[in-house]
């Protein structure tokens, strides 16, 4: 059966994902507490610029803006009889904006249905069982696939359970499926999977991710050492790095992220040579951003594996609280583990 994502990847070697949709609905209006996801009907237009904004800058793959779109998230503004008609929504937005700019550019570029967590928790730990996870994510996939997603993707995910209940109700639609988890404390996501945790779980699932990998998180850095866990764990995997721009801040009553597009394009360099071949933005990211890691990986040839130490000296420290890199460090990994070698590396 034909796989839009991994035939896009052979055809171009590497891909550019987009950035964060909610970074760039707050700068376009979105209040604090209000659901984007209603925006896809109430306000398509501002949707529909932020993805252009992001294909403009150079993304292959646009996710769609649906990542609360399950009926538990929706519960929270009382849309939660709504989820196949906003989720739809949010692909038909993506849709008509990725064929608008193949028919400006002639560039095949995918829509991806984000599907983010419920905010609940699973069985024994909460009340939600595999089954009713399973029909939620189902429902949300439905709509996603309706309105147009070449893909589904799962994203930002602490849970084996909640990963396994995605991407079995992703499978019902039979699109190609990509996951992605976040590790965000210590090197180990909330629920405590390390990435040779997931590796190991994307076999088992109802159907096998075409692509795992991570997203949001900390930081660049961390990211960064959580992809080197990634491909160690499982060399043969098609690997995902979506990372936040740079690490969040508080300042004048607001969260800002301090990435700016020139240290996104070293991230960009340093998760394609830990073995990353889709690569995008997280929180914070903008196209600015984008468009700095798509002009990074132009042209650019994979080198050796990063250290630790070249992380550190180019992106910071990964979970540092003042004791060294090889506590947090992943099976495999270690803390002088390559000579550093020279940043850019370029066919031609």
């Amino acid at each position: 059966m034909s796989n839009a994502l991994l035939d896009l990847l052979a055809e171009r070697g590497h891909l550019i994902a987009d950035g964060a949709m909610g970074t760039n609905l707050f700068a376009l209006g979105l209040e604090t507490g209000n659901s984007p996801e209603l925006w896809n009907v109430e306000a398509p237009e501002k949707v529909a610029a932020v993805h252009r904004g992001f294909l403009e800058a150079g993304s292959d793959i646009v996710l769609t803006n649906s990542f609360g779109g399950t009926a538990h998230r929706l519960k929270l503004h009382g849309a939660q009889d709504r989820v196949r008609e906003l989720n739809a929504a949010a692909a038909r937005v993506c849709r008509t904006a990725v064929d608008r700019w193949k028919a400006e550019t002639g560039k095949t570029c995918l829509v991806a249905g984000s599907m983010g967590p419920t905010g609940e928790l699973f069985e024994p730990l909460g009340a939600l069982t595999p089954a009713t996870g399973e029909a939620a994510f189902a429902a949300q996939a439905e709509g996603l696939a309706e309105g147009g997603a070449d893909i589904l993707w799962i994203e930002t995910i602490s849970a084996a359970e909640e990963m396994a209940a995605a991407v079995a109700g992703a499978a019902r639609v039979g699109l190609p499926i990509v996951a992605t988890m976040t590790f965000d404390t210590n090197a180990r996501t909330m629920m405590g999977l390390t990435p040779a945790d997931f590796a190991a779980l994307a076999p088992t699932l109802a159907v096998v991710p075409s692509a795992i990998g991570a997203n949001c998180g900390v930081g660049p850095a961390e990211l960064a050492q959580t992809i080197l866990g990634l491909t160690e764990a499982d060399p043969q995997a098609v690997v995902v790095a979506k990372g936040n721009c740079g690490i969040p801040q508080y300042v004048d009553g607001a969260i800002v992220y301090d990435g700016t597009p020139e240290a996104m394009g070293v991230y960009a360099w340093i998760v394609r040579d830990a073995g990353a071949r889709i690569v995008g933005g997280c929180c914070g990211s903008k196209p600015e951003h984008v468009r700095a890691i798509a002009e990074a990986l132009k042209g650019y040839t994979p080198g050796e594996r990063p250290s630790l130490e070249r992380i550190t000296e180019e992106l910071g420290a990964p979970w540092s609280k003042g004791g060294r890199l090889s506590d947090h460090a992943p099976d495999g990994i270690d803390e002088e583990g390559g000579r550093r070698r020279g940043r850019r590396r370029r066919a031609g």
